[in-house]
């Protein structure tokens, strides 16, 4: 995340009626399953414990044209705010550990029944302290975050690079309203709809494009288990949030090159 949105998220902390204090303790929670905390183990981490960020935010209205592909900003900013809110408060948690980095963090939306539109944005993980201290921290100083399994996790460390925060885009898109001349010329037939794919293609790249700016203003090399996911929430059939996520990486030297290992094949007689 931006140094924009972590002043976000100090301001809405400062805001919050009963901010919690994190002490570290001799014991250790974990959400990862056994499979996943080994690894995060074997890569040189410790847990230090279970990390929670939550913002429970009323999303927006917004009017628009209907019959046009449009993107629907006022819902776009408030998916993104929320969920840099949730983050941002689980960055605070770890920071309150004294952890590296945070791994295995799900992100997730519930629509709740305090009003309409009203959502509850969770960010959830496991803080983590390298053996080498702040060699893992980002260039901030902050903890890094990580959407990576803990077997990826685990490769990318001993491949040589560090995660240094997950990074999203964000597009809420409404998909035009085909005319009834349009729906009876494709009617019995297979022919491709333009103005759809458009739209598609219009909403998916808005959303890649805003992870990529956080992953350059994260100082990241690249992105790594990138999902696209497409998230109707409450808005309909032809109003869909275009949803990117990812981890973003770095080497660890400079001079750092990915080694091919050699294919060994067994010998026939």
């Amino acid at each position: 995340m931006t140094a924009a949105a972590d002043q976000i998220a100090e301001d809405a902390m400062r805001g919050l009626a009963r901010p919690r204090t994190r002490k570290r303790g001799s014991r250790f929670t974990s959400d990862l399953s056994v499979n996943e905390f080994l690894p995060v183990c074997e890569a040189g981490f410790r847990p230090l414990g279970m990390v929670l960020g939550s913002s429970v935010y009323h999303v927006g209205v917004q009017l628009g044209r209907w019959s046009e592909n449009q993107e629907l900003e006022v819902l776009s900013t408030a998916m993104s705010r929320a969920r840099e809110l949730a983050m941002a408060r689980m960055r605070k948690d770890a920071r309150g550990l004294g952890a590296d980095g945070v791994v295995g963090v799900r992100l997730d939306i519930e629509f709740r029944e305090f009003g309409e539109n009203v959502a509850e944005f969770t960010a959830v993980g496991t803080a983590v302290k390298g053996d080498q201290p702040r060699r893992w921290r980002t260039h901030t100083g902050n903890p890094f975050t990580s959407y990576l399994s803990g077997q990826d996790f685990f490769t990318l460390v001993k491949a040589g690079y560090a995660p240094v925060g997950m990074v999203m885009g964000s597009c809420v898109y409404h998909v035009a309203h085909q005319r009834f001349r349009q729906v009876l010329g494709t009617l019995g037939r297979n022919a491709e709809i333009p103005q759809l794919t458009d739209a598609l293609y219009d909403a998916r790249e808005l959303a890649i494009g805003r992870m990529q700016a956080e992953a350059s203003a994260l100082r990241a090399e690249g992105v790594v288990g990138v999902r696209l996911l497409s998230l109707p929430h409450r808005w309909g059939g032809h109003t869909t949030e275009f949803f990117v996520i990812g981890t973003a990486v770095k080497p660890l030297r400079a001079d750092h090159t990915i080694t091919t290992p050699r294919l060994v094949l067994p010998l026939v007689d």
